[in-house]
């Protein structure tokens, strides 16, 4: 038995051996010859178009800017800087890291995709110099990974080490159509390689591994910033630089010279390019000759630039709000129409690379129709009676007091409406359309934080579940930080009767022969029920009832055709946000700083977004046909509170008022009363407290 297992052993190494060499063989037949990797291969360049097609976006390849260094001139900050971010081990392996290979090859099996690569410098030039780096499946991949072997171990035979990292500096790509870096030194410093200082020189040696994520051009300059300290510390741990030296470069402070790419609605094209990457990897993604054709309408695109620059100064100097940022999306396709994610792109000194639109910031009030929408889901009418009293929502604190914590050391909570006032009693439609504070935590409370979470998770919003547990009552106000792509999406859905369509940015992409990679597909689900989505668009654009607070002729309402719209502000003013939509597209703009420092005045959101939204959407609209909203089907019920009236059915008791709690369970209104209101934690606080406003005594 044990020969037997010997043999077969034995054969199977044979025929392993074997089936290796075949495809060695078969992989090395059609390998290009190393002198080639002196000048690089030919390449397409990949454009980008707006939804008609007629309209260049960007060309991602453009114009190659390449100088050669000769390896004498070549500044020892990059070298050094290179080594320590790519390969420290170069001058004394082969061409390849075994250790490192071994380690990639564990980690993608395990995960069954290309996840991670194990590349020394001369495995990277081949690869960008001759091989590519399209990404397809893992067998491709792998394939490309032996080619990729099996060349470097004769590119190391046939060159010295110097010229392989001589041809490595002067061949890789840096980002924004720089390959070596005697361009990338010019495009993004302004200044010949040789005087670059240690930390340019850093910085520089972090793009080679992602030219586009960590681009100074992008949205993540942070995360370059990071990877330069990263590889500087390395530098001082490997000995080539000393303390001295470390604490000078880490302490630099870089100054960009602006971008001179010709992009239009960069933004956006950096989403698309990000996308492209992800999926087909950065050399497919730049020279594969791709053609983008994007869902961007450049008409609204310069509709929307417009918008926002026409206010710029004059919400710099009255609120001291320096950036701002608008996305449009048809609610029925999910189609981006528009994206402005700052003021101004290239103003690189106030941060306008930064893609407001797809950051995280806190909606303030605009996140309160999630709330409103479970509520009503639960069986909650918009003609509910909520009382807008001063109230404390901890029930340790006691109702009529201002005390600031509890017994226990935890905050007390009793918020205010914007203006310090309060009205009363009020419908939920009242309390939406004028963004009441206190009757809208009552709402949340009602609908359950939990609950609104889960609904707002159905509706497009992607920034909630990892803070889950850190979420309260103060949610409704804009406690979580959302995304403005999300928001506008999750709008869209109330538009659309309840149906969400996911955000799309791409109609179709074709490879350089014509054939079609991919095209846009609806990516729709029932997010709410249309009577609700119908109820909360009634509500958000019935300009009678937000009147009262926002005056008759806001910048929410236009006179010729429905337009549902919801404001935000956040405390201390931070974030300025209007949301809004008609029928067929939904807009949001936000207004505020990227150093998330305070706007200066009181009610920001229809005061500093307001004119821009309602100028995006008059011109926006100005051709086309009117379109109304349906309405939702009438609800009667005939239970106190829930049918509009507080009052008890003999008038003359008056002290039978009470609090919403009393007459109803929270997660069951339309059901029986409760039998013991007490057991409810709020109960207490909300009866004291319109017993207290009421002037009622005795139980």
């Amino acid at each position: 038995m044990f020969k037997s297992f010997l043999l077969t052993f034995f054969l199977l190494l044979v025929i392993g051996l074997v089936l290796a060499a075949a495809l060695f063989l078969y992989v090395a037949k059609d390998l290009p010859g190393p002198e080639t990797i002196i000048s690089r291969r030919v390449s397409e360049s990949t454009k980008i178009y707006d939804r008609t097609g007629n309209t260049v976006l960007y060309d991602i390849h453009g114009e190659e800017k390449r100088t050669i260094v000769p390896w004498e001139k070549m500044p020892e900050n990059i070298k050094l800087a290179t080594l320590a971010s790519e390969d420290s081990s170069f001058y004394s392996h082969q061409g390849l890291d075994f250790k490192g290979i071994i380690r990639a090859f564990i980690r993608n099996i395990s995960e069954f995709r290309i996840s991670q690569g194990g590349s020394t410098i001369t495995q990277q030039l081949i690869k960008n110099a001759l091989l590519g780096d399209q990404r397809q499946n893992f067998f491709s991949v792998t394939s490309r990974k032996i080619k990729e072997a099996l060349l470097s171990i004769e590119i190391e035979r046939k060159f010295s080490k110097d010229q392989i990292f001589w041809m490595y500096l002067n061949q890789i790509p840096y980002g924004s159509n720089s390959y070596g870096i005697e361009a990338a030194s010019q495009t993004f410093f302004g200044k010949q390689a040789d005087s670059l200082s240690l930390a340019e020189a850093a910085l520089l040696a972090a793009l080679p591994k992602a030219p586009s994520y960590y681009s100074p051009y992008g949205e993540r300059l942070d995360e370059a910033l990071k990877r330069k300290n990263s590889i500087l510390e390395k530098m001082f741990l490997l000995d080539y630089i000393d303390e001295n030296q470390y604490n000078t470069a880490i302490n630099e402070k870089l100054s960009f010279k602006p971008s001179r790419e010709n992009i239009i609605a960069p933004h956006f094209v950096i989403l698309v390019k990000d996308y492209l990457i992800k999926k087909y990897g950065e050399e497919m993604a730049e020279n594969g000759g791709l053609k983008i054709f994007t869902t961007l309408d450049y008409d609204l695109q310069k509709i929307a630039e417009q918008a926002i620059n026409s206010h710029a100064e004059k919400n710099e100097k009255q609120y001291k709000a320096k950036n701002a940022a608008l996305t449009a999306i048809n609610p029925r396709t999910g189609q981006i129409l528009a994206m402005v994610g700052s003021r101004d792109y290239f103003d690189l000194a106030n941060e306008g690379n930064f893609n407001v639109a797809t950051a995280r910031r806190q909606p303030g009030s605009s996140f309160k129709p999630f709330a409103y929408a479970v509520a009503m889901e639960k069986g909650y009418t918009d003609s509910t009676i909520l009382f807008d009293f001063k109230t404390e929502f901890n029930p340790q604190c006691l109702a009529d007091s201002s005390q600031e914590k509890d017994s226990f050391g935890l905050d007390c909570y009793h918020p205010q409406n914007y203006d310090g006032r309060f009205r009363g009693p009020v419908t939920m439609r009242q309390a939406l359309a004028q963004s009441l504070n206190v009757p809208s935590v009552k709402t949340l409370y009602l609908a359950g934080v939990d609950d609104t979470i889960n609904f707002a998770q159905r509706m497009g919003i992607s920034t909630l579940e990892e803070n889950r547990k850190n979420f309260g009552l103060s949610l409704v106000l804009g406690g979580a930080e959302v995304k403005l792509i999300d928001m506008v999406s999750a709008y869209g859905a109330f538009a659309n009767d309840g149906i969400r369509q996911s955000p799309a940015s791409i109609l179709k992409i074709e490879d350089s022969e014509g054939n079609v990679l991919e095209e846009y597909k609806p990516k729709e689900e029932r997010a709410v029920e249309p009577q609700i989505a119908r109820t909360i668009t009634s509500i958000l654009s019935d300009n009678s009832s937000r009147t009262a607070v926002f005056g008759a002729n806001s910048s929410l309402y236009f006179p010729d055709r429905p337009v549902a719209a919801k404001t935000g502000t956040t405390q201390e003013n931070r974030d300025a946000w209007v949301l809004g939509y008609t029928p067929s597209l939904s807009v949001g703009v936000w207004v505020g700083n990227n150093d998330n420092t305070s706007m200066t005045r009181q009610g920001a959101g229809i005061s500093a977004s307001g004119p821009i939204w309602h100028e995006f959407l008059a011109a926006a609209l100005k051709e086309s046909t009117p379109e109304e909203f349906i309405q939702p089907d009438p609800v009667e019920v005939d239970k106190i509170m829930l049918n509009g009236s507080y009052l008890p059915a003999n008038p003359e008791d008056s002290k039978e008022i009470h609090s919403i709690l009393y007459y109803l369970k929270k997660d069951d209104p339309r059901g029986d009363s409760p039998s013991d209101p007490f057991q409810d934690s709020q109960f207490k606080n909300w009866e004291e407290i319109v017993r207290i406003n009421f002037n009622l005594t005795g139980n």
